[in-house]
């Protein structure tokens, strides 16, 4: 069991991986420890033995349902709905009312983030084909932020992504980039104040192990992303490059053509948000058998791939020996190299592939599926785990 105060929030666990508060300014993740638990009495220790809590999942499972209906703690407070948190027009919220103490502060500021996922905005409809003049109407847009990943609060990496699941992009990230290699690499990951007012959590601070090797941060190895290109930024062919410990070669899994020609109906039917917007990338990680377990959007592709990876990490499935992930738009090197980094054996987009996409499938024993749109498909490298 471990037991540590931060910011006036006791917080205790034991092994297995949770979500947990961190007092006022940060939410995270701890693998080997942490439940929510409630605030310490000002000046004093928290009383008696910790009682075990709601573990926090619950709060981060969507940007469209930000609050489950369950209590957070089993206290005698309402349990606040989570229509109350997401409305058509996000308004700021009393974290107070969701969360006691400063747990609650962290928590609720939280939830008014994740609804920026989605502003609304007004804007000139015009229709050239219609009749009818030019009228004005909210619009739904896709929030594009900057996140800074720091390592012990040194600043490591800036990418634009959408609000959401922001643990889940970092532990996605230093696992892809090569920083990290299991989830017990990381001691604790915390999503936390930045300088902004008011306070946006644009930043997550990760405290690695103290065996794992700090990443070279020299200027060839810059790791600023935008929403669309998760490698620009690097000065050098070799700070592109990373390599997977996995034998992705090794992976015998096959997945039937009619399986995949599937898949991108069940991605599109969960992008909820992209409904609503029409500017999201998604990702979804499906078994070979065709079924969808975890669905990422994001304004970067690269983003809403490491979203996913990042909940496979702390979920503890790497490597995801015979899954197939799916991407909405092209596969590039950068998805390609992230899906060996997490020994996916097999990448499929709706659009076509790069040259380099194809080579290092090649290289690295990966099935490339591209223009999977329909009845018709393209394979580009590994054939023979496609059956028709």
């Amino acid at each position: 069991m471990v037991i540590a105060r931060r910011g006036g929030v006791v917080t205790a666990g034991s092994l297995g991986g949770k979500w947990w508060g961190a007092g006022v300014g940060c939410v995270g993740f701890v693998p080997g420890s942490a439940e929510l638990m409630p605030p310490a009495p000002a000046g004093g220790r928290a009383g008696g033995r910790p009682r075990r809590r709601e573990a926090a999942p619950a709060l981060f499972r969507d940007r469209l349902e930000l609050l489950s209906p369950r209590r957070p703690f089993r206290d005698r407070r309402k349990p606040l709905p989570a229509s109350a948190l997401v409305r058509e027009r996000p308004e700021p919220l009393s974290p107070s009312r969701a969360l006691p103490g400063s747990a609650g502060a962290a928590v609720g500021a939280y939830a008014a983030m994740m609804a920026r996922a989605m502003n609304r905005r007004p804007v000139m409809k015009i229709n050239l084909d219609a009749a009818a003049e030019s009228r004005r109407r909210p619009d739904d847009l896709a929030a594009e932020e900057p996140l800074e990943i720091r390592l012990r609060q040194a600043p490591l990496a800036v990418t634009m992504r959408t609000p959401g699941q922001d643990i889940d992009l970092a532990m996605g990230f230093l696992l892809t980039e090569g920083v990290i290699r299991t989830a017990a690499d990381v001691v604790t990951a915390q999503l936390c104040a930045g300088t902004d007012t008011p306070n946006t959590y644009n930043v997550v601070d990760v405290v690695l192990g103290a065996d794992v090797p700090p990443p070279v941060t020299d200027p060839s190895r810059n790791f600023y992303t935008t929403s669309s290109c998760g490698v620009c930024g690097k000065a050098s062919i070799d700070a592109v490059r990373t390599r997977s410990r996995f034998d992705v070669a090794a992976d015998e899994c096959t997945v039937p053509a009619r399986v995949l020609a599937d898949l991108p109906d069940r991605l599109r039917a969960a992008q909820r948000a992209f409904d609503r917007t029409g500017g999201l990338h998604a990702a979804g990680l499906f078994t070979a058998g065709g079924e969808l377990l975890v669905m990422r959007e994001d304004v970067g592709r690269h983003n809403a791939v490491d979203k996913v990876i990042g909940w496979a990490l702390r979920e503890g499935r790497l490597p995801l020996t015979g899954h197939v992930l799916l991407v909405s738009g092209r596969a590039s090197f950068e998805l390609t190299q992230k899906a060996w980094m997490a020994g996916i054996p097999m990448l499929a987009a709706v659009s076509a592939p790069s040259t380099l996409a194809a080579e290092l499938a090649d290289e690295a024993g990966m099935t490339l599926v591209g223009f999977l749109r329909g009845p018709t498909m393209n394979v580009y490298a590994g054939t023979q785990r496609v059956t028709v």
